[in-house]
């Protein structure tokens, strides 16, 4: 089905007080959605909402260095949206204050993260399986502020408790602006197809509010039927974005009706080395650490030759990067593999099990 046959509302969004320019938003991702990401992805264009990588409300009122850095950012990096999370109410409701005096125009709670350490410590997911906490907690941090709150959640803990509709149902009685919804159960943690349809009962959950859907969105076609399977006025992109940088720029070109345009190999290679120079810019030297987990996923889209991709995710000093780029522009298309690394699945256990 074509673009015109799915009749998309392809005009900006509001969420709260703030009118959104597109429908295809950056998802939170620990460890990956950083200022230097955003910048770059942004710089594409198309992207509307961007959401910070989650951050610990304890620490962000406690101004740690690891907290104020993941919520750092510039002027052409808007409109954002920063995450917390917590399984203390008291310290949610101070992290959305801190966050407000500090001039952040948007706050999103998470409920949606599967990992162990945040699920023990009663934030992500696990404050779904208490719908009257949730309900409290979201409730009191509203109230608290008079900025936008929005929440990410899953469908539920598990598919015997999914609570996201009757979540969501009640979020937007307390003034919740925005639901954003990953169709998976935490038990799935990311494995697993997404239940549409479990995103499609959240939307015919609430009644104006908009919903936001988000899992396996990795292409136009999955982003456009995303929207057309499941009513859902949104769509946000977390792993797609990393496996194709251009893939909210292409979106906006579908949406005016143009033929989405593929980078050559220049704008490749420029991405990676301007992708690198702005995490430089903030991390410096530890630069080098952070960048090399976005090798396996960006190898196959910027056309990085297999023995390249190995030396990112092994590189040591920022002029080890430059001789890398340089080598991947002289090189570029040798590539052997025909999958991203980050998607191929490996056994767990030691390598000499495998």
């Amino acid at each position: 089905m074509t673009l015109d046959q799915l009749n998309l509302d392809e005009s900006p969004i509001k969420i709260g007080t703030r009118i959104i320019p597109t429908r295809y938003f950056l998802a939170p991702l620990a460890g990956y959605t950083h200022l230097a990401f955003r910048r770059v992805i942004r710089e594409l264009g198309g992207l509307g909402l961007a959401t910070t990588d989650l951050v610990l409300a304890s620490q962000l009122v406690a101004e740690s260095q690891k907290s104020k850095k993941l919520i750092e950012t510039t002027p052409d990096d808007t409109p954002l949206s920063i995450q917390i999370f917590s399984g203390v109410t008291a310290e949610l409701v101070r992290a959305a204050k801190w966050l407000e005096d500090r001039g952040y125009a948007s706050i999103d709670i998470n409920m949606g993260c599967p990992m162990a350490k945040i699920n023990g410590s009663g934030g992500g997911a696990r404050l779904m399986c208490d719908t009257d906490g949730a309900c409290a907690s979201v409730g009191e941090v509203v109230n608290a502020v008079t900025v936008p709150v929005t929440v990410k959640m899953r469908l539920g803990w598990d598919r015997e408790n999914l609570t996201a509709p009757i979540l969501a149902r009640e979020f937007e009685k307390l003034g919740v602006a925005a639901i954003t919804i990953h169709g998976r159960t935490r038990q799935q943690g990311f494995h697993g197809e997404v239940d549409r349809q479990g995103i499609k009962a959240v939307v015919e959950a609430v009644e104006n509010i908009p919903v936001v859907g988000n899992g396996d969105v990795r292409t136009l076609e999955d982003a456009h039927q995303m929207r057309a399977e499941t009513g859902c006025q949104a769509v946000a992109i977390g792993r797609g974005a990393m496996l194709d940088p251009w893939i909210f720029a292409k979106l906006a070109q579908a949406a005016t009706g143009e033929t989405p345009t593929e980078p050559n190999a220049d704008e490749q290679v420029n991405f990676l080395r301007r992708h690198f120079h702005y995490m430089t810019q903030q991390y410096n030297d530890y630069s080098c650490l952070l960048f090399r987990k976005f090798a396996g996923w960006y190898g196959l889209k910027l056309g990085i030759p297999d023995d390249l991709e190995d030396r990112l995710r092994r590189f040591e000093s920022i002029s080890e990067f430059d001789e890398i780029a340089d080598q991947i522009r002289a090189r570029h298309g040798e590539r052997e593999a025909t999958l991203p690394t980050a998607l191929i699945k490996v056994p767990n256990g030691p390598v000499e099990r495998w």
